[in-house]
């Protein structure tokens, strides 16, 4: 009886197990549909050329220079705040760190914040916002610039609204949105980053990302 509960159990870890831990990973992340790509593409020659995000060169709350290519081959979450933002920015760098613990750890996964006020939003107005809602050094990036620079980022690559507006609160008109870029920068969905079920819908989108295997 023992020989035979053994090997049963032996049956049960080769062909069962996987199956089900399959099954709930399916449940988790898999729940809604294929992440689309979003933006305008070409068609070259056959080939469907897909909106991508374009070069980029920003200094972050350290004082390191991030690009694009820093961040080639991450699945980043992006947003754009302002730190003396009294309306949307506090609760949306709140879901922001909702994510970045839900992926602590995993360093394929970055978080990229640009201020839409970098005249007063300094290297050093930056690292103390940052330490503030506890952000990871190498995973959670607080980038400034050029205004006219990270204005063009959101409104050309993230597709998303920033510029100056008297009538916007604290003077500045930005997106609640967070986008999720892939490893290929390119858009795969926009997330209310004031709503808590977005927020777990972009957790969910980001894990499936992680799993999916861009076919050759």
């Amino acid at each position: 009886m023992t020989k035979r509960i053994k090997q049963l159990s032996i049956l049960f870890f080769i062909l069962v197990l996987p199956s089900l831990i399959y099954v709930f990973l399916a449940q988790g992340v898999h729940k809604h549909k294929p992440l689309p790509y979003l933006g305008e593409y070409d068609v070259v020659n056959g080939d469907t050329i897909q909106h991508t995000v374009s070069d980029y060169s920003f200094t972050n709350q350290y004082g390191e220079i991030i690009t694009q290519d820093s961040l080639l081959g991450n699945i980043v979450v992006v947003d754009f705040f302002f730190t003396t933002c009294g309306s949307i920015c506090p609760e949306m760098s709140n879901q922001m760190m909702v994510v970045q613990e839900r992926f602590r750890g995993m360093d394929d996964i970055k978080i990229l914040s640009h201020t839409v006020n970098p005249k007063n939003d300094s290297v050093e107005v930056l690292a103390t916002y940052a330490k503030e809602y506890g952000a990871i050094k190498g995973k959670w990036h607080f980038v400034t610039g050029k205004k006219e620079d990270l204005y063009k980022m959101g409104v050309n690559s993230y597709l998303i609204p920033t510029q100056e507006d008297v009538l916007a609160p604290g003077g500045f008109l930005h997106s609640e949105m967070f986008v999720l870029i892939d490893k290929e920068q390119h858009i795969r969905g926009f997330f209310d980053g004031t709503n808590s079920n977005q927020v777990n819908d972009l957790i969910n989108a980001v894990k499936f990302l992680k799993l999916y295997k861009k076919p050759s």
